[in-house]
């Protein structure tokens, strides 16, 4: 073999060679460019799931402000329903203030001229109305001066009629609705001060036992005592209801509730 064609045969087989490792390296390009497309591909579906994810809670979010406004639409409205009828009972409750005020006046007015005329002279007769030097009652009468306190009473305005009651009973202790008017001064008490309401109660009973109000006043005293989760106090006053006036309606309504009771 000539020095020639060895040396064909080496170029030739270092041609061979080198496309060999011509195709390995376009290969393993191909491969690289597959799998960036494929984590490309992946990324791409990434962001899209990351996208339609952020678009439903945007949606979400949007129906949960529009609800939310909706909702301090309505509240807006109610608001001023309530503000609206809040006036209404502030321009009611100034009415009664005011026509109690004037009631209230006009009552001291009476127990004033009342009060200078028994300065003057005038005479009461026991139980009666005071009266003048011609016989006639003089300021308003024990039935007036009830009926006027027992109409503040009825309008809400219990501190006007207590103050009314109250006079009545000292201008006519002995006087037979002075029981009934001692019996509302308690029941004004009974939600604001029911310890006051229970001591009043108790004078009905000392002061006035035979009147119809005294059963009832009784009766009251075991209802409070029941409130404030005294049991066995109240059992004690149905008791006293029972032992006392076992004939008066109050009594049935102690059995009862002595029943219900029971330990």
């Amino acid at each position: 073999m000539t020095i020639f064609a060895v040396r064909s045969a080496t170029v030739l087989a270092l041609g061979l060679a080198a496309g060999c490792a011509l195709k390995g390296d376009v290969r393993k390009v191909e491969l690289q460019v597959q799998t960036l497309q494929a984590d490309l591909a992946k990324s791409d579906a990434a962001r899209a799931a990351e996208r339609d994810t952020i678009l439903a809670a945007v949606r979400v979010l949007q129906q949960a402000l529009a609800a939310q406004q909706a909702y301090l639409v309505q509240m807006r409205g109610d608001l001023r329903t309530e503000l609206l009828s809040v006036q209404q009972q502030l321009v009611s409750v100034q009415e009664l203030t005011g026509q109690s005020q004037q009631r209230l006046t006009e009552l001291r007015s009476r127990i004033e001229s009342r009060a200078q005329q028994a300065d003057q002279g005038a005479a009461a007769p026991a139980g009666g109305a005071p009266v003048g030097a011609s016989g006639n009652p003089a300021g308003p009468g024990p039935d007036q001066m009830y009926d006027l306190s027992l109409q503040q009473y009825r309008r809400g305005s219990l501190s006007t009629a207590r103050l009314g009651f109250r006079e009545f009973l000292r201008v006519f202790p002995t006087h037979e609705r002075a029981p009934d008017a001692l019996f509302y001064i308690g029941e004004s008490f009974e939600q604001a001060a029911p310890d006051s309401a229970a001591a009043v109660y108790d004078q009905v009973v000392k002061t006035y036992p035979k009147s119809p109000r005294a059963p009832s006043a009784l009766y009251k005293q075991g209802l409070l005592a029941e409130q404030h989760g005294d049991k066995a106090l109240a059992r004690t006053f149905y008791s006293r209801v029972i032992a006392a006036y076992p004939r008066s309606p109050e009594a049935d309504l102690a059995r009862q509730n002595q029943q219900r009771l029971r330990p």
